[in-house]
């Protein structure tokens, strides 16, 4: 019986903010989409560094993070240049809320990016690697 407690309990933890890779589900809330032969676009917040790396869905991410309980501040975002024929528009609006972040809550497998006002920015969903 306690076994059957845990394995519930572990089913319902927050997934942590930092070594999970975050698929982006939605930018403010319209549903994302991942062009054909690209990869998703998805952010993936370093273990033991303040650096975040992922996907545009087009071009390679990278940069800086700083936390501060549910404060984050990324920093210093760069990401390749490289031309798509589809989902530039999408990677371009992921691009930019990314400097509008400030906070961010993760409940379950779900992280929300907040903007200063709480508005929910983009919205990602965790995704088991193997």
């Amino acid at each position: 019986m306690s076994f059957g407690l845990c394995a519930l309990a572990s089913a319902r933890a927050d997934a942590p903010l930092r070594n999970t890779y975050w698929k982006l589900t939605h930018l403010a809330d319209t549903p994302t989409r991942t062009a054909a032969r690209q990869r998703e676009a998805h952010l993936i917040f370093v273990a033991h560094q303040q650096r975040v790396s992922g996907s545009g869905g087009c071009n390679r991410v990278m940069g800086g993070f700083e936390l501060d309980g549910d404060k984050l501040r990324l920093s210093r975002i760069v990401a390749t240049r490289m031309a798509c024929p589809d989902g530039m528009e999408q990677e371009q609006l992921f691009l930019k809320s990314l400097g509008d972040v400030e906070h961010y809550r993760i409940i379950g497998s779900q992280l929300e990016l907040l903007d200063r006002s709480g508005e929910v920015i983009a919205r990602f969903k965790a995704v088991a690697l193997h």
